[in-house]
């Protein structure tokens, strides 16, 4: 991966956002990038493996949740539901490494990447969990999120159940938004914010982030 291309990308990105990044921090990122590039020759974590196409729709989209979510307490709980390759939740993590944060996925082989990842990071306070969403019991967390995971009924149903009351819930959908169908209602969700925004890359990605609280 070019590394020069990925960072001059990332840093016109998240000032173009308003999610500015320091010097060590997009470090990392390009790091992490690596690695993702690296494994995905053995292991399909995406498609979306171009330097610039990466920062933009991988890093810069995942911080995008900072522009939603109202200020995150110091060492705020959080988890990112089906993280696949660890996104948005390791970008997020690198932006703010206070936060405790947990990655949760079906496959195996994708935490397994991870946390090498995160111990060649050497990133504390992370949490691995194999399991489906639906099947993840007893964890209350003040932010969990999903980003392009499923249709928002059965996202809301699988991720209401895990937000403390007082906490919040982030759908983080592309350009298009299916209808919630009343669902986040019968679990206590109530919108708070519906945030349009078109990402800066050359064919202008639309997003749709849904800010919920319990």
């Amino acid at each position: 991966m070019d590394r020069a291309t990925f960072l001059a990308a990332l840093k016109t990105a998240t000032e173009a956002i308003g999610v500015p990044l320091s010097e060590s921090q997009a470090a990392q990122c390009a790091h992490f990038a690596a690695l993702v590039v690296e494994t995905n020759q053995t292991l399909n974590l995406t498609r979306i493996t171009e330097p610039e196409a990466m920062a933009i729709k991988h890093f810069a989209d995942s911080l995008t949740l900072l522009k939603i979510v109202p200020e995150l307490k110091a060492g705020a709980r959080v988890c990112d539901v089906g993280t696949g390759a660890g996104f948005p939740g390791v970008p997020l993590k690198l932006a703010r490494p206070d936060l405790q944060l947990t990655l949760v996925d079906s496959l195996r082989k994708r935490l397994t990447f991870l946390e090498g990842a995160l111990k060649t990071l050497e990133i504390p306070d992370v949490t691995l969990i194999h399991t489906r969403a639906e099947e993840l019991k007893n964890a209350r967390f003040d932010l969990v999120t999903a980003r392009a995971v499923a249709a928002l009924p059965k996202l809301i149903t699988w991720c209401a159940p895990l937000v403390k009351p007082g906490g919040y819930f982030v759908a983080m959908k592309g350009a298009e938004l299916e209808d919630e169908e009343g669902t986040a209602a019968k679990f206590g969700l109530t919108l708070l914010q519906h945030l349009e925004l078109t990402l800066p890359d050359s064919e202008g990605s639309r997003r749709n982030l849904l800010l919920w609280v319990k």
